[in-house]
């Protein structure tokens, strides 16, 4: 018996929970394309499994879910994507239940898969240095074509910003054009959720886009995009930016497959922490809603940890 459902088997059939289930998401949360299509691939694919059970996915219970978990660790699914999928089904239940269409969610009693969060890659200020300055070299080769040089240009462009703001690369690749014509030194970036942060601009990385747009000519100019591109979106995307950026790399010296544009953005957040930021502060810039992400995400050392609670916090021994 299905003592946590409210819906009859005959009902839960002619559902379209997914489908309202993902229509909360970017209604109420502001969820990007990408995440809306990772929960339903998840949640598809659960829904496809639990077929073989003669059951809905609305209707599974905890025993249907550990089956189910069983089968991936079997098939040798990293623990990674199996808390992955663990957290979609979680999210999709507590949707159920705000609907009164459950009354328990079966994912509670489900263990979470054991998993070793890995530390993130991230490059050194010295290798940064080289690759930016590999970037601008190519900018000034006399052996090219102008559409060569704008390519380059535009490289040199992406990374001051991503190393200057510690943007996320879909951020970064839908800037808008107006950007180039800021007067401010401030940038207001629409993140994860909706949520809005304000990011600043070096004078570096507006030179940097002010070379770029100069090469670029009017066509590029006239773009309600910064970093335009032939692509669905209009604008460049993250294949093509993690594409030219992995053969810079290989140009620098540096191994192609230890850097991508996150690595750019981890490289961004760490080397402000060695130099004396605030996680706080680094929080903030890099639109993290938890503050444990970005502990991890930095490479934070427990000491370092221990000394903010022990300096900042009023109720501290210290104090």
């Amino acid at each position: 018996m299905h003592h946590g459902l409210i819906m009859t088997r005959k009902e839960i059939g002619k559902s379209s929970a997914l489908e309202d289930f993902l229509a909360m998401l970017a209604a109420e949360r502001g969820a990007a394309k990408n995440t809306l299509d990772a929960y339903r691939r998840d949640l598809e694919d659960a829904a496809g499994r639990l077929v073989k059970r003669k059951k809905p996915l609305e209707a599974a219970e905890t025993d249907d879910l550990r089956a189910l978990f069983s089968q991936f660790s079997a098939s040798g699914l990293a623990p990674s994507t199996a808390a992955r999928k663990r957290a979609a089904l979680r999210q999709f239940f507590l949707f159920l239940q705000a609907e009164k269409l459950r009354k328990d969610n079966p994912v509670d009693g489900l263990d979470a898969p054991k998993q070793k969060r890995p530390l993130p890659k991230t490059l050194s200020i010295a290798e940064v240095d080289r690759l930016i300055a590999t970037a601008f070299e190519r900018v000034e080769r006399a052996d090219q074509t102008p559409a060569s040089q704008m390519r380059a240009a535009r490289m040199a462009a992406l990374l001051e910003l991503i190393y200057a703001t510690g943007l996320r690369v879909s951020e970064l690749i839908a800037l808008p054009s107006r950007v180039a014509r800021m007067k401010d030194r401030l940038l207001a970036v629409r993140g994860k959720g909706g949520r809005e942060r304000l990011v600043p601009l070096t004078e570096r990385s507006k030179n940097a886009i002010a070379r770029y747009l100069e090469l670029g000519g009017d066509a590029l100019k006239a773009s309600a995009w910064l970093f335009p591109s032939d692509s669905e979106s209009g604008h460049m995307t993250r294949q093509a930016f993690a594409r030219d950026l992995k053969e810079l790399a290989a140009e620098a010296g540096l191994s192609p497959r230890l850097i991508s544009p996150h690595v750019l953005r981890h490289a961004f957040a760490s080397h402000l922490l060695q130099g004396g930021a605030d996680l706080r502060i680094v929080q903030q810039l890099l639109g993290h809603a938890d503050i444990g992400t970005t502990q991890i995400y930095t490479h934070l050392p427990d000491e370092r940890l221990k000394g903010l609670v022990r300096d900042l916090h009023p109720l501290s021994d210290k104090k």
